[in-house]
């Protein structure tokens, strides 16, 4: 603490004296070091001691000669004549006033309204208002301490920063401690001073005077430190501070060091404890520094380990600084390296007053006597480099080789020296980084090769470096790298983290034997989690080093890596696997792509193997859910919150223009996004990507001037809030945007999604919704997610966004219809109405995924559970798994058809529209001409309402529905292709009979409900018979096919015998509203005329059977039908017809509400004619 480094401390001496209570030695003190222990002396001298033997009482003579010539001593005297039980209760109230009031500052009980500063207080007070003073200050930094929670804070305090009365409040401190233990305890004493000014020194004082709590106050201190010290100011002040005690009493700072590694906190006090205490015989094999290091590292307790590795590869991470413990202790270390290296090797002498520059002359020998110490500096820097992860600096790199390649004695020792070096050479080959060293490192090799013999002979050992190198390079030979490690570790004694460098700007153009060739075999023959070695970092750095064109090892090292992740090295150990990449890298590595502002920190290669590794991670984790059932093991899978934050559209966008620089990575990622987002792949994206991407949009953003104004976000929103007056400005934004690449409009998105509701309004120029369409479907390009979710959030309804309700991605593709739960004024802007049919199918598509991931993910560990539940009862966990099934199944289907039922139910007109004369039938009659008769009446009135066809406007045809039935049309044909099973299930819920002509005319793949007509025919309920029959007569007249035909003849067959079964009820309900349907099946196929005519006239027959009782007479209306059934044109030619009609029409309107039998044989009646009417229009 450098706040008090120009006080004096408590030396070793005053502190031995105090400790043994040395009498003489206590005599021998100057003056300054006998105030500092005043406190304690005057108590000896003044308390009743427990001693009562002679040789105490001339000790204690002489301890009052000692005090009579001191002036402070009466200052003290006066301080313990205090009553410290009243002073102690009062104490205690106030501690219970502080608790009640939450630890706020307000009254208090022992120190009354300060009239001046603390330090005036202090000196103007009686020694009753003193301790009073010094113990609330004191108090209330002990309060605060145990409500920080562990975090350090600097308690300015003007009583303990004062030099004039540090002397005094350190008496005063004395005092309170030793006359009130229970109310200050010393450890918590001590734990308060750290977080004040002179803190360390006011902490020895109290020590020294209390000696016997030396090592309770140094072990409270390190039971409370933090792990790591150096990492904050709190932690290099209590290292500071135990390493003031340890000064003061040296002969405990061994114990106090190894309390250090027992609690495993403060590791920087340890190495300080170890640097500041050497011993006074220099050993010569090995140093202190070296033997401590060398411990924590290379024992067997994996915690400590642990920590000390953490404290090294933290401590790497700052600045060097000449205070920190870990760049002192890599001094020392160097120092001791440089010391044992032969002079005439020390070619790189570090900049040391103490050492003397030597020049460089013939490789000499390693003295005998230093071999040892140099293996245990060797294996120390492989431990250190190996398991703690140290990067040794250039200073350090040169003088291990100078220590490696040095020559020692052929004996024993030096046998294990020359092994070692070779076994760091092959861990660390980093060390050789030029070629002087690299030749350095070849001639070295030579001689080892050339004095084998010599040193097996001389060294008297059964094997020497020779075998090992002969090993080594049989191992190389065969690829066996996992034999090599082995070798390398048990030698070294230690299981060594091979630092294997990776390959700057690796790219296919960089040829020969690389990292990745090894790194790719080691993966492939489970070397790593064999030995628990993680390899997740270097393939992180490795593919974050990365360029075009692409290296051919790169995607095979990652499918290996992946399958290290997922699949155990064996069956015995399950958890030998890598470390997946964790997401906060996997985001470092996109931040600032896709168009936003500031310059990408790693390339678009980099993320597209980024992208590539989580896709196909995602997708082997779905393929290898059985196996890790079986194993009991479930590997954390990507967040979906991740995959959010990645462009992955932007990303494939970006691969697709550099396929050949790539290799295969694009078509990879294709795969892998078609299998798993089936929403990016959609056809009319790809469509679209052409039309925003292609040679027009390029050559409109030549002709835009590189000085022309760019818009802000402000001034888009402004221009949007201001509508319709701003108008004019906000379509030159809209139309200035469109020529734009579309990642330079992402910074945009916001404020043309967040203002889409405004265009809602009327009054809004078609031209801009236009617009606004185009630009959205460009951003759709780049950013389609995000953009889903940000316009489904805008066009809720006003009441949704009042309450503030915010859907996120999950929330889409867990429900898909939430897309169509928007304002309802977008079912008639057909730009708007185009975007959310696009965002509809994108997400149905991703449910689908969603469903099958979540489905894939769970089963095979819920029937595992089952399995294991179930006792061996067969077929009973096979049950799961098909209901798990059939319910996805059925849940999709249900999203589909409602979202197909909402779809035509947005195609009916609405009450205004109807009043204006839109109709759903407008889309056939523009195709075909006028739809089917259906009655008699509509059979009247047929050509009076063509001739009005024809005298309608043009515009009708161009309506805002008719656009949007248009768009909801062609999504719902390219739904039923996709999946067949949608239009049957539509079809048998059934839909309003008004829409069929627009389905059958709108809907091109509607001719596959001739599929599956017959099996609704088939169905008991009488509505959907009604429906089957009704849809069949116009896809009759749709497509007049050979197999249309076929099931016309069936439902003229099941009409026939309906007519038969039904009830008097039924039988009404079912043939009105199908009677005018065999007027198109007459209309398609005229071969069907005799089945059809025959058909009525049964009708007619069975009706007017029914009717016989009644009063009105039906006979000539019979015998009409029989004579049209035998003779249909004479019958209409002879000119009858017209007033035959009026007639029925006519009777038919007077028994509109009377017999249901008598209207039924008028509506055959009506049937005839229509037929035989539109007979006559053919010819």
């Amino acid at each position: 603490m450098a706040d008090s480094s120009g006080l004096q401390f408590v030396s070793s001496f005053a502190f031995e004296a105090m400790q043994k209570v040395d009498v003489v030695r206590l005599a021998a003190l100057s003056d300054p070091e006998l105030r500092l222990l005043l406190p304690c002396l005057v108590r000896m001298a003044l308390c009743a001691p427990a001693d009562q033997s002679q040789t105490w009482a001339q000790d204690k003579k002489l301890i009052l000669r000692l005090l009579s010539g001191v002036e402070a001593v009466n200052s003290i005297v006066a301080l313990l004549s205090v009553d410290f039980h009243a002073l102690e209760q009062d104490a205690r109230k106030e501690q219970q006033l502080r608790h009640k009031a939450g630890g706020s500052n307000g009254e208090s009980i022992l120190v009354s309204q300060l009239q001046h500063g603390l330090t005036l207080e202090f000196e103007h007070s009686d020694p009753l208002r003193r301790l009073r003073l010094a113990l609330s200050e004191l108090l209330v930094i002990m309060n605060k301490v145990s409500d920080s929670n562990g975090e350090f804070f600097l308690k300015s305090s003007e009583l303990f920063e004062s030099s004039v009365y540090l002397e005094e409040v350190a008496d005063v401190l004395c005092i309170l401690q030793a006359e009130l233990p229970s109310l200050l305890p010393i450890v918590d004493v001590a734990e308060a001073l750290l977080h004040v000014r002179n803190g360390d020194w006011f902490l020895c004082l109290l020590v020294a005077n209390v000696p016997d709590s030396f090592n309770e106050v140094c072990r409270g201190l390190i039971k409370n430190g933090e792990r790591q010290d150096e990492e904050s100011v709190g932690g290099r002040r209590r290292t500071e501070a135990l390493r003031q005690l340890c000064q003061m009493n040296p002969s405990q700072a061994l114990n106090i060091r190894a309390m250090v590694v027992e609690e495993c906190h403060l590791p920087g006090l340890g190495v300080a404890l170890t640097l500041d205490f050497k011993p006074d015989a220099a050993d010569d094999a090995v140093s202190p520094l070296v033997s401590y290091v060398s411990g924590l590292l290379l024992g067997t307790n994996h915690k400590v380990r642990t920590w000390f590795g953490m404290f090294i590869r933290n401590g790497q991470q700052r600045k060097r600084e000449s205070s920190s413990v870990l760049w002192q202790m890599r001094r020392q270390l160097l120092l001791e390296l440089v010391a044992i290296l032969p002079r005439s090797r020390s070619t790189h002498v570090p900049n040391n007053r103490d050492m003397e520059e030597s020049s460089s002359s013939e490789c000499s020998g390693l003295r005998e006597e230093h071999v040892v110490k140099a293996s245990a500096l060797l294996r120390l820097y492989c431990a250190l480099m190996g398991i703690a992860g140290l990067r040794p600096t250039d200073e350090e790199s040169e003088q291990l080789l100078q220590l490696m390649t040095s020559r020692p004695p052929a004996t024993p020792a030096g046998v294990r020296f020359v092994s070692l070096s070779f076994c760091k050479l092959l861990a660390f080959s980093t060390l050789v980084s030029t070629p002087e060293q690299e030749q350095l490192m070849v001639m070295w090799l030579s001689w080892m090769i050339k004095e084998e013999e010599y040193f097996e002979s001389a060294a008297g050992v059964s094997a020497s470096f020779g075998e090992m190198l002969l090993l080594v390079a049989m191992y190389f030979h065969s690829n066996q790298l996992s034999s090599i490690i082995e070798l390398v570790c048990s030698t070294l004694g230690m299981k060594v983290r091979w630092r294997v460098a990776v390959t700057n700007s690796l790219s296919a153009n960089i040829t020969g034997f690389l990292p990745i060739h090894c790194i790719y075999q080691l993966l492939r023959s489970r070397a790593f989690t064999k030995h628990k070695v993680s390899i997740k970092d270097w393939i992180y750095r490795q593919l974050c080093e990365t360029t075009t064109p692409i290296h051919t090892q790169l995607i095979p090292l990652i499918d290996a890596y992946i399958n290290s992740i997922l699949t155990p090295a064996s069956k015995a150990n399950p958890e030998a696997t890598n470390q997946p990449i964790t997401e906060q890298e996997i985001l470092n590595v996109f931040q600032n792509s896709a168009g936003v502002s500031g310059r990408t920190r790693y390339s678009i290669t980099t993320q597209l193997l980024i992208l590539y590794y989580i896709l196909s991670y995602e997708e082997n984790l779905l393929a290898s859910t059985k196996q890790l059932a079986a194993m009991q093991r479930k590997p954390k899978s990507y967040s979906a919150a991740l995959m959010d934050q990645i462009p992955i559209k932007y990303l494939v966008t970006q691969a697709q223009g550099l396929q050949q620089e790539l290799g295969g990575l694009h078509s990879s990622l294709l795969r892998l996004l078609a299998t798993n987002y089936p929403h990016l792949c959609l056809v009319e994206d790809w469509v679209c990507e052409e039309e925003v991407t292609g040679t027009l949009p390029l050559l409109r953003k030549m002709m835009l001037p590189s000085n022309t104004c760019r818009y802000t976000q402000s001034q888009l929103h402004q221009a949007f809030q201001k509508l319709p007056s701003s108008s004019p400005r906000l379509m030159r934004i809209l139309e200035h945007l469109s020529l734009l690449p579309p990642a330079d409009l992402i910074p945009y998105a916001e404020a043309l999604t967040t203002s889409m509701a405004l265009l809602l309004e009327t009054g809004v120029p078609r031209r801009i919704l236009q617009t606004l369409n185009k630009l959205w479907m460009a951003l759709n390009t780049v950013m389609p997610r995000r953009l889903w979710v940000m316009t489904v959030n805008a066009l809720q309804p006003s009441a949704k966004l009042l309450r503030q309700q915010r859907y996120t991605q999950n929330d889409l593709m867990v429900d898909p219809l939430i897309v169509l739960r928007c304002d309802q004024r977008v079912f008639r802007c057909p730009p708007f109405m185009d975007i959310v049919l696009h965002m509809l199918n994108g997400y149905l598509l991703a449910s689908k995924a969603y469903l099958h991931c979540h489905l894939k993910e769970t089963a095979d560990f819920d029937r595992q559970n089952q399995t294991v539940s179930s006792l061996g009862v067969p077929g009973q966990p096979d049950t799961p798994e098909v209901t798990r099934e059939e319910l996805k199944n059925a849940l999709l289907a249900a999203q589909d058809s409602a979202a197909v039922q909402i779809l035509l139910e947005v195609c009916l007109p609405n009450s205004e529209e109807q009043q204006l004369g839109a109709s759903t039938e407008s889309l056939l009659k523009s195709i075909r001409g006028p739809a089917p008769g259906k009655c008699k009446d509509e059979a009247l009135g047929s050509r009076a309402s063509a001739n009005r066809a024809s005298e309608e406007p043009e515009a009708s045809l161009f309506s805002d529905l008719r656009e949007v039935q248009c768009l909801i049309c062609c999504l719902l044909h390219q739904m039923f292709i996709a999946d067949p099973n949608i239009a049957k299930l539509v079809h048998f819920q059934g839909y309003p009979q008004a829409l069929l002509p627009l389905t059958v005319a709108g809907i091109p793949s509607i001719h596959i409900c001739l599929d599956f007509i017959p099996e609704l025919l088939a169905q008991p309920q009488l509505e959907k018979q009604i429906f089957a029959i009704q849809l069949l007569s116009h896809l009759c007249t749709q497509y007049a096919l050979p197999k249309s035909l076929s099931v016309a003849r069936l439902a003229i067959s099941v009409m026939g015998t309906l007519l038969t079964v039904l009830t008097h009820a039924k039988r009404f309900a079912f043939f009105m509203p199908t009677l005018p349907c065999l007027v198109a099946f007459c209309q398609a196929f005229p071969p069907l005329y005799d089945d059809v005519t025959a058909l009525l006239v049964q009708i007619g027959q069975v009706c007017a059977s029914d009717a016989a009782t009644k009063a009105r007479d039906i006979d000539p209306l019979i015998a009409r039908l029989q004579y049209m059934k035998e003779k249909p044109p004479e019958a209409v030619a002879s000119g009858g017809s017209t007033t035959t009609i009026t007639s029925a029409q006519r009777t038919a309107e007077e028994l509109g509400g009377s017999d249901p039998d008598v209207q039924l044989c008028y509506c055959v009646e009506a049937t005839f004619m229509d037929i035989i009417s539109s007979t006559l229009h053919r010819l």
